[in-house]
């Protein structure tokens, strides 16, 4: 006899949940683009125009990363596909948080810090387990390697792999994100009509559009909370107790 399916949680990250990991967003008023202006250190033209810079400025970040922790948050969505529920999650994200906690199924919208690839074939990637990336360091063609991100003004290639996993969600769970990224932000277009969809930020009555439930509570106490709900009733749903809370 085949087994039912299991209901599909899709989760969308956002800078809100590593934040809370020690990692500084770009987005608030003391974050990175404060220092680092956007033209400067994170599009094509940047690296062109002075790739030690860039360079530099992605081994700062690459630091950053390494020296974060999982959180409540990235432990409680690992632990409830450990459960046996089926999770998914498409993150904004260029840290590798969630892979530490456990999370096996991650897409990577907008690539991975601890990654270098090639600057003439994009398929050329290499992983980083220390270090950073050097002028001269060269792709196994002979070319400059730079940071595996996505950069103002460049593609995301992985946007219609996200586009056909979220179509195939039960609940959407969109956690610690402005909404503002495009194209990440129209991800949320993509769901099943009769999916809901929840977004757990401190902001999320003014973030949220119409017809998303908002939970007003950071990434580590609100993700946490609902899945403690969803592991006690082993079923997806939108614990309309809890969200009052919010």
């Amino acid at each position: 006899m085949a087994q039912p399916t299991r209901p599909h949680l899709v989760v969308l990250t956002g800078a809100g949940i590593s934040a809370e990991s020690g990692i500084q967003t770009f987005r608030a008023s003391d974050g990175l683009w404060a220092d680092h202006p956007i033209e400067a250190v994170a599009t094509p033209q940047a690296f062109r125009r002075d790739p030690e810079r860039v360079l530099r400025f992605y081994d700062q970040r690459r630091d950053q990363v390494r020296h974060a922790r999982p959180n409540a948050a990235h432990k409680a969505l690992a632990g409830l596909e450990k459960r046996g529920f089926r999770v998914s999650i498409i993150t904004q994200n260029i840290d590798d948080l969630h892979e530490r906690a456990g999370s096996r199924d991650v897409l990577h919208l907008h690539g991975e810090i601890l990654k270098a690839r090639s600057t003439v074939d994009a398929r050329m990637r290499y992983p980083l387990p220390r270090g950073g990336i050097a002028l001269g360091d060269v792709c196994d063609k002979g070319s400059q390697l730079r940071p595996d991100v996505v950069w103002f003004g460049e593609a995301v290639p992985h946007f219609v792999d996200a586009c056909d996993i979220v179509s195939d969600a039960d609940l959407l769970l969109v956690v610690g994100t402005s909404l503002a990224v495009m194209p990440a932000a129209s991800l949320l277009d993509h769901a099943p009509m009769d999916a809901p969809c929840v977004l757990v930020d401190p902001e999320a009555h003014a973030l949220a559009p119409p017809g998303v439930v908002r939970l007003c509570q950071p990434a580590g106490k609100g993700v946490p909370a609902l899945v403690r709900h969803w592991k006690r009733e082993g079923r997806l749903w939108v614990p309309e107790v809890l969200l009052s809370e919010g």
